[in-house]
């Protein structure tokens, strides 16, 4: 890279914080930053046109858990760390709805719905429906987060293979490229610089009073970095106590369908598939259950087995007897681990990362962003 006096003078000189990753949690990350410290120059480094991973590429769904994913998360982490886990998810969904107004990234509380084939299944959640309820009342202020609302499957034109079903009262949906476009917006207002197509190849972290960042031939020194890369993570940072894994994610929309009856945000076999009704189109993604191992990949790029599954799945199960054609078809990256709690740590004392949102990145992403932002202010 070859800079001007004025290029490297205006945009790469006296640089405070530099975060590295422009989705949910780097620019929250970021405009939480600049509010705690406003003489702060802060510049955000994006490696590709628009943020890489999955904020821009997510199916919109303002959600904190299905049933059968909660159950199934409490397996591997106790019911405390869930439980905290899901108030976070609540109070980031919150701030989200705060910092950029629900009208301007078209909130709108449809609640959330699993559906269920195997009656066991259902069985299993309704019989523990009680229990997360007690658990969430003091979350959500709820007496019933969760409910049985089998009897509305007809009413949907789910088809056959859906014969039970639980109702989320706390869940909603936005318009993911709204939500993305205030973001930068806000972040632009705060006079936060937005650099795309900048891949940064390493971060030397050594010396704590100054930390340089490589791009190829060129260098960039800052005080302070946040790393916000998610599934992305490991490409920068080698360390196995904070390792990401990165899980591609399929999706599809289909042109506008007439007399569409769905409304509200769909779960499937502990959220591996989603679907939702968007300006009466259908939004489904999902099915990396199917083939863990190829979707274990940074690359965006089509599976065409997963999807056409989901095109199976939607002429058969969510919508039978309607004409639909799919007009387009995409890949996120995700970043999960062997858990769902993220990787909010201080690499060292100017280097924080926050990342590994386990596909819940809506939910906690501007909550994320801010305690990443008050972790870089102490």
């Amino acid at each position: 890279m070859n800079l001007s006096f004025w290029e490297n003078n205006q945009w790469f000189k006296g640089i405070d914080l530099v975060v590295i990753g422009s989705g949910i949690v780097g620019l929250n990350t970021a405009i939480h930053y600049k509010r705690k410290n406003k003489k702060a120059n802060i510049l955000v480094l994006e490696k590709g046109i628009l943020p890489e991973g999955a904020s821009t590429k997510n199916a919109g769904f303002a959600c904190f858990g299905s049933p059968s994913e909660i159950l199934s998360d409490i397996k591997k982490q106790s019911v405390e760390d869930v439980e905290n886990l899901i108030e976070r998810r609540i109070k980031g969904l919150e701030l989200l709805k705060k910092t950029l107004g629900e009208n301007k990234i078209d909130y709108k509380h449809w609640f959330g719905y699993e559906v269920f084939e195997n009656k066991e299944d259902f069985e299993l959640c309704n019989e523990s429906l009680s229990f997360l309820n007690s658990k969430l009342k003091k979350i959500t202020g709820l007496k019933c987060t969760y409910e049985d609302s089998s009897n509305l499957i007809n009413k949907m034109e789910l088809g056959k293979r859906f014969k039970y079903m639980i109702c989320n009262k706390g869940e909603g949906q936005i318009d993911t490229g709204k939500m993305m476009h205030q973001l930068i917006k806000l972040a632009q207002k705060n006079e936060i610089r937005i650099l795309n197509s900048i891949n940064v190849d390493s971060v030397d972290y050594k010396n704590q009073n100054t930390i340089s960042l490589k791009i190829g031939n060129f260098k960039i020194v800052t005080k302070k970095v946040a790393i916000c890369t998610n599934g992305f993570f490991n490409e920068l940072i080698k360390d196995k106590k904070l390792h990401v894994e990165p899980a591609r994610a399929q999706v599809l929309i289909t042109t506008p369908i007439e007399n569409l009856k769905l409304k509200g945000c769909f779960h499937v076999d502990e959220g591996y598939y989603y679907f939702r009704n968007f300006n009466d189109r259908i939004l489904l993604g999902g099915g990396r259950n199917l083939d863990f191992k190829t979707e274990n990949t940074r690359k965006m790029k089509l599976n065409h087995t997963i999807q056409n599954r989901l095109i199976e799945m939607l002429k058969k199960d969510i919508i039978p007897g309607k004409k639909f054609k799919i007009e387009n078809q995409w890949t996120g990256i995700m970043g999960v681990g062997e858990n769902k709690t993220p990787h909010l740590k201080k690499i060292s004392e100017n280097v924080v990362c926050a990342v590994k949102l386990g596909g819940m990145g809506v939910a906690l992403g501007s909550l994320l962003g801010k305690e990443a932002a008050e972790l870089l202010s102490e």
